[in-house]
């Protein structure tokens, strides 16, 4: 340790690392956890900071994007901090439109209907420029974390990415951006490049305490879709951003990889070059650890409408979601993001019951 307590990059020590331990498969003490979307709307402090101006507006802005990152540690002992950011970011900085409509959610005026709208695009390897902002919050944020947990950067998949981008907005089928994958496999896969060619310089320039990759529509790809149009560019990543890592000069840092609804492809996952494989819900503990063998760290997986049940109840769920995982190579969290209307007492309790039974786990 450097003298005036400053880590590698000028930035403060870590001085609680048990997330990054858990992620690279060394023991632990504990159990680390952190929540998706920890930093949310079911805080009152969020709500109140986020009023003040329109959704991407507030991600363009350093101070507030650490504001809210910072927010849910103030309440509770968390294992890990995530940047306050969209994945919608990516395509904005490609030179779509994007508003987010409140009640409705992200919206794209002017969709990718065909092939020629590629050209539209920008030239991927300008998106990091155009996101300096996302680097400029993350160096903001973990200075003032003053090395209290790591702090997690996070980008959405190329195949995630292309549903927004095609769809113009959420669907509960992604019919439009599956008929791209059926109609125009080429214009899929030229998209699916574009996509990936953007990524990797941005997580590079993320590379924080690590990289989570969102493949939140993974569900809606069957087994062959999925491994012809998701996971090839799932691999690439992370397979590029540790080669420019290296290239550069930088220390590796663990990646993840959460395929919501992607319980069929858990072993490909598993071997994709990710340190750590987020599960959701539907997916059983034990099985997953079955087929992913003990070469990764799982994450997960507990409903998050669990934390609508009474303290009581989150702490024997939390017990057995525990039990199930075993204390070696696991990081708890839920099995999706936490909900606006979710009690941030309820939260808590999740989070305290962690550190509880895990310790107790290790003793016995």
């Amino acid at each position: 340790m450097e003298a005036n307590g400053l880590g590698p990059q000028g930035f403060p020590e870590l001085k609680n690392d048990t997330f990054l331990r858990a992620a690279w498969g060394e023991e632990t003490d504990y159990t680390p956890v952190w929540c998706m979307r920890q930093a949310g709307r079911y805080l009152p402090e969020f709500r109140e900071t986020r009023a003040a101006q329109d959704f991407f507006s507030t991600c363009r802005s350093p101070e507030a994007c650490c504001e809210l990152t910072l927010q849910p540690l103030r309440r509770f002992p968390l294992d890990a901090a995530i940047i306050f950011s969209d994945i919608l970011v990516v395509p904005q900085a490609l030179g779509m439109e994007v508003t987010m409509v409140p009640g409705k959610g992200p919206s794209f005026p002017e969709p990718l209907r065909e092939e020629q709208d590629l050209e539209r695009l920008r030239d991927p390897e300008v998106v990091a420029s155009e996101l300096g902002y996302v680097f400029q919050a993350i160096t903001l944020t973990r200075q003032r974390l003053a090395g209290r947990v790591p702090l997690i950067g996070f980008a959405g998949a190329p195949w995630t990415l292309m549903t927004y981008m095609v769809e113009g907005g959420g669907s509960s089928t992604m019919a439009q951006a599956k008929r791209w994958l059926y109609q125009r496999p080429q214009a899929s896969h030229q998209l699916l490049r574009i996509l990936t060619d953007a990524l990797v310089p941005y997580l590079v320039g993320q590379v924080v305490a690590g990289a989570q990759l969102f493949e939140s529509h993974a569900g809606h790809l069957g087994p062959q879709l999925f491994n012809k149009f998701a996971l090839p560019y799932i691999r690439d990543v992370a397979k590029q951003v540790k080669a420019r890592l290296r290239e550069a000069g930088l220390a590796p840092v663990p990646m993840i990889i959460f395929a919501k609804d992607g319980h069929f492809a858990l072993e490909e996952l598993a071997q994709a070059g990710y340190e750590v494989v987020g599960l959701d819900w539907t997916v059983a503990p034990k099985k997953a650890r079955e087929c992913v063998g003990k070469t990764v760290t799982l994450q997960g997986n507990l409903d998050p409408c669990a934390l609508y049940a009474s303290e009581e109840e989150i702490g024997q769920l939390v017990k057995q979601m525990l039990d199930d995982f075993g204390p070696h190579r696991y990081i708890a969290n839920l099995g999706h993001g936490l909900y606006p209307d979710m009690d941030p007492e309820h939260v808590g309790a999740f989070v305290d019951a962690v550190h509880k039974h895990s310790r107790l786990l290790r003793q016995n």
